[in-house]
């Protein structure tokens, strides 16, 4: 298969908090071609360059997958995190990552998602990605100027490339695809039973395949969903009715999204929505 990334996606991402300061590095992110759609949601390829001794504590209310990271000091196969993941950025650096599609990580960790859940292995321990090769091969290309947008697309490339190697997705990896697009993009789903009765599945049956497949529950599926619209919503810069976006996001009073917010965040959500997001 030959293929090559379009160039720089224009998209938010409410998952993406920034740091306490409102900072956030150079980010682009670049669509996955549609070859590789059962398998990547898509790349994304952070630069930055700090003071010598400052440091960017960034935040991520991360997704129900796997990424694989590329950097110029390592190389992991990163799982989902189940509450705040954070990043500790200092010096200069780059960063080649593939968000990946839920079915995919099963595959690279050779077992269960539980086992990598809030965890992260050398990338070598991936074996059917050819690691060495691909790192090596990365690192060569994004050196010389990791911020141009030709030399993160030929990157970006190389890492799909060697993600390929995946396919074809299983039956069970496309329903587990499936199932987890549906809970982030139905703003109405309420209850886990919502997601049984449109897939025709038992609860005990989907609890199982979410701890095989993706490693979390199908209720943190819900509560992430609703949490990625909250940090939107706070985003936005204007004046915030908590008791609204509470009402619009399905909790029964603002005392239960505020418990929701502040257990994965850190913040309640007045806090949130006060801090800088530029």
């Amino acid at each position: 298969m030959t293929w090559s990334v379009d160039r720089p996606m224009d998209v938010a991402e409410p998952a993406h908090l920034r740091d306490a300061r409102g900072f956030s590095p150079s980010l682009r992110r670049y669509a996955a071609p549609a070859g590789l759609a059962d398998v990547v949601r898509r790349f994304w390829v952070p630069v930055w360059s700090l003071a010598p001794g400052a440091v960017s504590t960034q935040r991520v209310l991360q997704y129900p997958v796997c990424q694989v990271v590329v950097g110029h000091d390592g190389a992991q196969l990163v799982g989902p995190h189940s509450g705040l993941g954070t990043e500790e950025l200092r010096g200069s650096g780059w960063v080649v990552g593939a968000m990946l599609q839920p079915a995919a990580g099963a595959v690279l960790a050779h077992g269960p998602m539980t086992e990598l859940t809030d965890r992260r292995r050398d990338l070598t321990d991936a074996t059917l990605l050819r690691a060495a090769e691909v790192v090596s091969r990365i690192r060569e290309v994004m050196a010389p100027d990791p911020g141009e947008v030709a030399r993160q697309q030929q990157a970006c490339t190389l890492l799909g490339a060697a993600l390929a190697d995946v396919l074809p997705v299983d039956e069970e990896g496309r329903l587990v695809n499936a199932i987890v697009e549906y809970a982030e993009g139905e703003r109405e789903i309420r209850r886990v039973g919502q997601i049984c009765e449109k897939f025709g599945l038992t609860e005990r049956t989907l609890q199982r395949l979410m701890a095989r497949r993706v490693g979390l529950s199908p209720k943190w599926l819900i509560q992430r969903r609703r949490l990625h619209d909250a940090a939107e919503r706070l985003q936005a810069g204007d004046a915030v009715d908590l008791a609204q976006v509470a009402a619009d996001l399905g909790y029964s009073d603002q005392a239960h999204f505020t418990r929701d917010f502040r257990s994965v965040t850190g913040l309640t959500p007045g806090a949130f929505a006060a801090e800088p997001h530029r």
